[in-house]
Order: C-alpha cells, then structure tokens, then sequence
C-alpha cells in the first residue's frame, strides 16, 4: 500500500520533467527559427546595397563599348565596390564569371594530373605544367580586368594591359607544348630551331600590339585600333597551332584512327569562332542596347575561347601519356631552354605594359593639371 501511494507524484515528477524538456527543445527551435530569419539581414551587412549601375553616356569614354547602352558601373569608388560587383547585374559580369569559373577549372584539372605527373622531376611534364600555368594566368587575368578595370582611366589601362601580358604568355605555353606534345617528325624537322624563338616573339608583339592599340591616339577609327590586336595574334596563332594542323592533316590523309587528334581539330574549330566574335561586335551591332547585359560578342568570344582552352588542356594531357617515346626521341632536353625562354617572355611582355602604363600615367598627370 506504501508503494502504490508513492507513484502518482513519481509519474508527475517524470511528466513534468519530459514537459520541460519539450519546451526547451521547441523554445530552441524557436531562436533557431528567428536566427534563419536574420540571415538575409546578416547577409545584407556582408554585401551591402550596391550604387546602381549608370547609362553610356554616365562614363567617361574609354569605357564605353559600341551598342551596349546600360549596365556600367560607376567610377571611382572603393576597391571593395568593385570586388562586391561580382555579385551584382551589369555589363561585365558574364565576362567575368566565364573566366573565373574556367580558372577554377583548369585548377581542379592541374590537381587531377598532379596526382599521376611528377611536375618536379620529370623534365618531359615541364611544357605540361607550362601550360596549365599559362592557361590559369590568361583566364585569372582577364577576369581581374573585367572585374577592377571600372575604377578609374589608370585602373582601365593597368589591369588590361595585366589582361595582354596573360595572353601573351598563354601564347607562348600553347605553342610549346603544341611544339613538343603534338608535333609530328615530319613538321619538326621542318621548323627545328626556328619554332620556339619565334614563337616567343610573336607572343611579345602580341602584348605590345594590344597595349599599343589602348595607348594610340583615340581620334583613330575602331578598327585601325583593332588592327594593333588582332594582327600580332593572328600571325602568332599561325604559328603556335601549326604542328596541330599539320598532324590533323597528316592523320585524316592517312585515314585516321587517333581519337586525340578530334580534341585537336575542335579545339582548333573553337577558337576560330571565338576570334570572329572577339573581331566582329555580334549580336550586339543588330540589336543596340538589347545586349547590355548577355548576349555580347565578348560574351560568346569567352565561352568559345574556354571550350577551346579545355579541349587543348584535355588534347595535351593525353598526348603527353600517349606519345613519350615520340616527343622524347624528338627533343631530348629541350624542355630546360623552353622553360628558360618562357620566364624570358614572360618578363619582356611584363616590362612592355609597365612602359606603357607609365607613359598613360603620365599623360593621364599632365590632363589633370
């Protein structure tokens, strides 16, 4: 009877232990509930309301693109603006995402190879680590210029000229891995001692040219500017892609059973494409002010470029696995002079948009005053 008088206020005790901790969990979902909610806020002071993007005519001129009409950012604000317009709608914004992501890309694909090249020891892998750099240099570079260049007329000319030198380095790495992953005997015995020299040279007057056309006197027509860019890159691409059309050739005269030489002739395919849109400013010229923010010829030019990029990378990573005793019957230890003579390109094309940067400086001083 003792017993059985004791348990209703035992059954009370756990009931209204179990309560309270049911109320402590709901009272817990409740701040978590409250503390979702505040996220947007919280958010919202990490990235702040951005100033609201400006017409053509709001901008000084040499931002101004042909038929794009809205979408600019405003000029001289704050470095951490221009970083925050990464997430903001205007008109460079696809440029800069294509690119980004591509970087991003080309490093999960160098960590991916890492894993099998010894990049360090192995002196036949050094035109493959080359051009892996080169290609994460030309895409970081540009998206960077696409991103910061807004901030002022310096800032415009300093992060595209930053632009030219990774192009004229991406230059150089392509046409030496090209030289000596997909070159075929006949072709290399052709252009021996010749190929790298000149394409390195190329690859300088290809920087020059293109900082040239933004330093040349504005009051010439667009075109004649173009000239300066496109001339010096189109003789350079002749030569850096020539041992890849020569074995494209070669293999479909043969009857070709090589599935790598597909990557080659469509990474060959897209980059054509990519340098008429780079060349001719479309769709946008057919529907002016309809393209401001996708649809530009710029646009397209990068999404061809990177497929080309990516193709070429894939193309090289299995020609360097496939074909070793060729290319090391070929060059022997060529890859030590090659690499010698990137870092020698690397830094001409560098001290060439310095120069020019400076003289813009100075001109850009003397305006002022």
């Amino acid at each position: 009877m003792l017993v059985h008088s004791f348990r209703p206020p035992l059954i009370s005790c756990l009931q209204f232990a179990m309560a309270t901790v049911v109320m402590e969990q709901i009272g817990r979902l409740f701040i978590n509930a409250q503390q979702l909610r505040q996220i947007p806020q919280l958010l919202e002071s990490a990235f702040p309301t951005l100033p609201c993007t400006v017409k053509l005519s709001d901008v000084p001129w040499v931002f101004r693109e042909r038929n794009i009409h809205s979408g600019y950012r405003q000029t001289d604000q704050s470095w951490r603006y221009y970083f925050l317009t990464l997430f903001q709608r205007h008109n460079e914004t696809i440029n800069v995402w294509t690119h980004l992501l591509a970087a991003l890309i080309i490093l999960v694909k160098w960590q991916e190879i890492s894993e099998t090249v010894d990049f360090l020891r192995d002196p036949h892998a050094q035109p493959l680590f080359i051009v892996l750099l080169a290609a994460f240099t030309y895409l970081s570079f540009s998206a960077l210029a696409h991103l910061l260049s807004a901030k002022s007329e310096l800032s415009y000319y300093t992060f595209y000229f930053l632009d030219y030198v990774g192009v004229s380095v991406y230059q150089y790495g392509s046409a030496l891995a090209h030289y000596y992953y997909a070159i075929e005997k006949e072709w290399h015995t052709r252009v021996q001692g010749l190929f790298l020299p000149a394409a390195a040279f190329l690859a300088w007057l290809t920087c020059f040219g293109c900082c040239y056309s933004k330093y040349a006197n504005p009051g010439l027509p667009k075109f004649v500017l173009k000239l300066f860019q496109v001339v010096p890159s189109a003789l350079a691409y002749c030569l850096d892609i020539s041992p890849v059309v020569h074995r494209i050739c070669s293999c479909y005269q043969e009857g070709c059973s090589d599935p790598i030489v597909a990557y080659h002739f469509y990474h060959v395919i897209f980059f054509l494409i990519s340098a008429y849109f780079f060349c001719c400013p479309h769709p946008e010229s057919f529907f002016p002010g309809r393209c401001d923010f996708i649809g530009q010829g710029h646009q397209i030019f990068h999404v061809f470029v990177v497929a080309c990029t990516l193709l070429q990378i894939e193309a090289l990573r299995t020609d360097f696995t496939e074909r070793r005793p060729l290319y090391e019957q070929l060059h022997g230890d060529l890859a030590h002079d090659a690499v010698a003579l990137f870092i020698f390109t690397a830094c001409c094309s560098a001290l060439t948009a310095f120069y020019v940067r400076k003289r813009i400086r100075a001109s850009l001083d003397e305006k002022d005053k």
